[in-house]
């Protein structure tokens, strides 16, 4: 079934690699046009050039507001209007832990992750109303929740915090028919695994190689793709989730409810269900 964003504008940040990407793909695919805000120049005017007339690129640091306001007049003028505002870019931060990390650290990370939902949200209201609906998506993390932790401290204090902001959204803005929901992602192989703000380190072969380990990282024997983040807020920024607010989505294989440490495949089972007997 095609068509399912005919006549829908969307913004997605960090829309040009990774999760990003393949959503701005699926969500062409499926008739929006979109702003994609990304950092990463060069890759976004290429994408630009690629969908002529489908994508614009707004060069966007997602710490700053005026470059989230830029993004949406974008939408607004290029495209006339915005129904769904799609916050994904981020990256891991700082890796202190509770004992050593930096102040300027944490601050960086939580500008980076936290202060940008705020500002996702913030932009996303005005043009939002004068369409009289709205879908925004936020992306959060397995990293707080899945058990054992499986992220550094500052970022998964964030991620959680997207969580919480989704949530207050959700019930700010629904009176207003605007839908805040929140994908919560396992582990996908992505360039956010190399650490990088822009998500554009050169993976490779290391990534071909950790696939096996990332199958193993859940109870769900499987690799999670960009194309499953991608279904997630396709869903959310269609119609098929009307009735749908203030839900946090895990995708992830089932890295939530469970964290394998470093399991081998054989050991794995076992491990899971000697948790899910102690919840």
């Amino acid at each position: 079934m095609a068509g399912r964003l005919d006549g829908k504008v969307a913004i997605i940040s960090g829309g040009v690699s990774g999760m990003g990407l393949a959503a701005t793909e699926l969500f062409v695919a499926e008739g929006a046009r979109v702003v994609v805000a990304d950092i990463q120049d060069e890759k976004g005017r290429a994408l630009e050039q690629r969908f002529a007339g489908k994508v614009r690129f707004s060069l966007c640091d997602v710490r700053e507001e005026a470059d989230f306001v830029a993004a949406v007049v974008q939408a607004v003028d290029g495209f006339g209007g915005l129904d769904v505002m799609y916050h994904n870019a981020g990256a891991v931060g700082d890796y202190g832990g509770v004992d050593d990390i930096s102040v300027e650290g944490w601050d960086d990370t939580q500008h980076l992750l936290l202060r940008s939902t705020m500002l996702a949200l913030k932009v996303a209201v005005a043009p939002m109303k004068t369409r009289g609906k709205g879908s925004i998506i936020l992306t959060s993390s397995a990293a707080p929740f899945s058990l054992g932790g499986s992220g550094p401290y500052a970022y998964s204090v964030a991620k959680a915090g997207v969580v919480a902001a989704g949530r207050y959204a959700a019930l700010a803005l629904g009176q207003y028919r605007i839908r805040v929901n929140t994908i919560v992602p396992g582990a996908v192989p992505t360039s956010i695994w190399s650490g990088h703000v822009g998500g554009d380190a050169d993976m490779g072969d290391r990534l071909a190689l950790d696939r096996e380990r990332f199958s193993r990282m859940q109870p769900l024997p499987q690799v999670g793709e960009a194309r499953n983040i991608a279904d997630a807020a396709l869903f959310l920024a269609s119609e098929a989730s009307d009735f749908v607010t203030g839900v946090a989505l895990p995708v992830d294989g089932g890295l939530c409810l469970y964290r394998a440490p470093e399991a081998t495949a054989n050991g794995q089972r076992g491990a899971v269900q000697d948790a899910a007997a102690k919840l």
